[in-house]
């Protein structure tokens, strides 16, 4: 009998963001499973970027009119087989009764096990329902019970995918009645609330939004399996309750615990975080794909799920995400895993050298931005993995040379930050992309060596033009000449004065666009993490006062940062979730951060370590966000606690891998040794002005030479202020296709202009407008 369908169906959402567990074995079967308030949450299959399932849920009741739903209730407590494991113990505690689920996936098949043992009052029953979310669309989800030889299943399928909800006792069948049904119109929990248990038997759902339920005995072993077709799913289901539950289980644990066995602790580090430092290195194995060897995604898990529709989430690609996560694990000296994420890097590059923002794991973009950091990154990987010795056969150079050529053509204005928001030029942007120049410059030939050092240098040397401002009243509140900006807007290449044009803050619902000038981030943290500005110089000690001024807040559980002054990204001030605008909150991820910046000035990081491990959530995994003012116990938000972003985060874990052994070692273990060994934290000396048609400026500071960066050969025709001795010259290839031209400027006094066009040599087409740059008095040196 077909399940009758809602009149209007209920938005397809996922479940909450923030889990207790994320589990996957450690290759082989292609699923991974997730698990919230009590219950098996969002799971995954073929790939880590596509959620089939949203929930898996169980029912307890009697005859009498007594039940309860077991997801979200109060009174269930979490435990790990062993530290680290990708397995989950969840006991529901009621004084009627107590539920144990015991949840891990099957070490040979694309299936989910579940055991199940309900004790207590004897009238009681277990019932189980799951919302699948099979394939592309939710709404066209079909459904049925079937059969694979003697044990009845649960299917629901779409297009090339199909799930089976299985359940076994003593090798006999383990479902008492079946149903299937619409959500919130014919599932097992609208029986239940609508008549106190179950009454309704349908065989059929769909197309729609399905939920498969049914009754269970009060001791089963259930299995969710995946395929290609329901009947398929079904013979893997079957299969894996074949055998004793017990032996899958123990087999998981067994292999997880030998890869856990590598893993060295650092020197002196406390029981507490050296299991917090287990449980990281297990959210970043667990986030890797099983097909895209590599492929890691940011999170299982999607921002404020239980009121967001959109499919990308968290389980994307972020080639940011991914290098911090491979400098985590050169931390745990398993260089292996990191050589991976390079070879994908290495294939998802864009012809032209660049990263999308972010992509499904096939390469296909999601969001369509570019961040210069996500172009710089892989550079750095390769890089490192050289200074190892590590790369293997890989052959990186072609990749190298891509990257650097589209940096050194794009840059240094980005035109997203790594928070996704804003075009201009940011100190965590411009660190790494200087580093990947410094770093990828040691690939080189001589001669083009000496062009990417020399753009690195000049790009370094105006950090402080472009992005250290002074006088504001910002300065003035906080006792301090200046600080660096969270960002600056394209036009700060042409006047500093561009640091008071207003910069809209995107997620904002009040639309506020204070000053650059009045925008502050810990993004410049970056550029002694990496070797660019000492710990101790006085401009990066006075933006620390700042930043801990503005966006520092004291938690009961330790110190958490914001990203940046205004920030909307957040819930909103009553504790509804983020839907566009909102506050932003306190990252954790940042608290590793600042405790980079402790240890580079000589302080103790044992504080900041301290203070991320106790942010995280029950189960050990570490947010996105805490939340950093009043507790609003109804929403479950306590000072310090993560909020309904995403959790885990993998790039926070990454981060506390990464201060842990940074603290055993004295400094950042992910500081580039080139970088530190040209600057050692000290400004360079400007070479050169440099300009290019992609940014193009207008000032020239006096005593300098004036080098065009063109993206292909030009013949460059140049005089003086109205056009005095007009003069043709070719540009030369630097090696890496990317065009250049020295133009001699600097003998000219302030106030005189440098006037030029050009010829692209390609086509004979001349470019149709002249540029003329005017010389202005220097700036004052930043060395120190």
């Amino acid at each position: 009998m077909q399940a009758p369908a809602p009149p209007q169906a209920p938005p397809a959402t996922w479940t909450r963001a923030n889990k207790d567990s994320v589990g996957s074995t450690l290759q082989g079967p292609r699923v991974w499973f997730t698990a919230a308030e009590g219950m098996l949450t969002e799971v995954f299959y073929p790939r880590i970027d596509i959620p089939q399932l949203k929930l898996l849920n169980f029912i307890i009741a009697d005859d009498a009119g007594f039940w309860c739903e077991l997801g979200g209730m109060d009174g269930h407590v979490i435990e790990e087989p062993m530290v680290g494991v990708p397995a989950l113990i969840v006991r529901h505690r009621h004084p009627r009764f107590e539920f144990t689920l015991k949840i891990c996936p099957d070490p040979a098949r694309d299936v989910i096990l579940i055991d199940a043992h309900l004790e207590g009052d004897p009238t009681l029953r277990p019932y189980a329902y799951a919302l699948p979310r099979v394939g592309e669309n939710a709404e066209h989800n079909q459904a049925a019970i079937g059969q694979s030889a003697n044990l009845r299943a649960l299917l629901a399928w779409q297009g090339p995918f199909g799930l089976a909800l299985m359940a076994a006792h003593e090798g006999e069948d383990g479902w008492r009645r079946l149903s299937v049904g619409h959500l919130e119109a014919s599932d097992l929990a609208s029986d239940f609330r609508r008549h106190g248990r179950m009454t309704w038997t349908y065989d059929q759902a769909g197309p729609g939004q399905v939920v498969l339920g049914g009754e269970l005995p009060r001791r089963v072993t259930l299995a969710l399996g995946f395929c290609t077709s329901a009947q398929s799913a079904a013979t893997l289901a079957h299969s894996a309750l074949v055998d004793p539950f017990d032996d899958a289980w123990d087999t998981h644990i067994r292999q997880w615990r030998s890869w856990l066995a590598q893993i060295i602790p650092p020197e002196g580090m406390a029981p507490r975080l050296w299991a917090q430092l287990l449980r990281s290195a297990m959210v970043l194995k667990t986030h890797k794909d099983h097909t895209f060897t590599g492929a890691m995604v940011a999170s299982l898990s999607t921002p404020w799920g239980h009121v967001s529709t959109q499919r990308g989430g968290y389980h994307l690609v972020w080639a940011r995400d991914l290098v911090e996560s491979a400098g985590a694990f050169f931390a745990l000296a398993l260089p292996g895993e990191a050589h991976e994420v390079l070879r994908y890097l290495i294939a998802t590059q864009q012809p032209d050298g660049h990263w999308h923002q972010n992509q499904w794991l096939g390469g296909k973009p999601y969001w369509s931005g570019i961040q210069l950091d996500e172009v710089g990154f892989p550079v750095l990987l390769a890089a490192k993995l050289a200074a190892c010795d590590a790369l293997g056969g890989t052959p990186v150079l072609p990749m190298i040379r891509a990257a650097l050529r589209f940096l050194l053509l794009e840059g240094p204005v980005s035109p997203q930050d790594r928070w996704e928001e804003d075009p201009g030029l940011n100190a965590f942007t411009l660190a790494v992309i200087i580093a990947a120049l410094v770093e990828g410059a040691a690939f080189l030939d001589q001669q083009t060596r000496d062009f990417v050092l020399g753009l690195a240098d000049e790009w370094n040397a105006c950090i402080e033009d472009w992005l250290y401002v002074s006088g504001t009243a910002i300065a003035a509140r906080i006792g301090v000449h200046g600080y660096y900006v969270r960002i600056a807007p394209p036009e700060v290449l042409d006047d500093h004065a561009a640091l008071a044009m207003p910069l809209p803050i995107r997620n904002r619902a009040d639309g506020a666009a204070p000053p650059a000038a009045d925008q502050v981030a810990l993004d410049f943290l970056q550029l002694v993490r990496f070797g660019l500005r000492r710990a101790d110089d006085v401009r990066i000690r006075d933006t620390l006062k700042v930043a801990d001024a503005l966006l520092k807040v004291d938690t009961p559980c330790g110190p958490v940062w914001h990203r940046y002054t205004g920030d909307g990204y957040g819930e909103h001030a009553d504790g509804t979730p983020y839907d566009g605008t909102g506050i932003g909150r306190g990252w954790p991820l940042l608290t590793g951060e600042r405790g980079h910046y402790a240890l580079a000035a000589g302080e103790d990081a044992q504080p900041y370590l301290e203070a991320m491990d106790a942010m995280a959530g029950r189960g050990g995994l570490l947010p996105e966000q805490v939340w950093d003012t009043d507790p609003i116990p109804a929403l479950g938000l306590f000072p310090g606690r993560p909020t309904g972003s995403v959790q885990p985060l993998v790039w926070a874990h990454g981060e506390f891998i990464k201060l842990a052994y940074s603290q055993a070692a004295g400094h950042a273990i992910d500081r580039p040794e080139g970088v530190w060994q040209r600057y050692g934290g000290k400004v360079p000396r400007r070479p050169f002005c440099s300009w290019n048609p992609r940014h193009p400026h207008h000032r020239l500071p006096q005593g300098l030479m004036l080098r065009l960066v063109l993206p292909a050969p030009a013949l460059v025709h140049f005089g003086y202020d109205d056009w005095h001795t007009p003069t043709d010259v070719l540009a030369r290839d630097c090696g890496l296709d990317v065009w250049y031209v020295d133009l001699p400027t600097a003998d000219l006094a302030v106030g005189q202009r440098i006037v030029f066009t050009f010829q692209w040599q390609r086509d004979g087409r001349w470019e149709g407008r002249d540029y003329a740059l005017t010389v202005v008095p220097a700036a004052p040196d930043a060395q120190d």
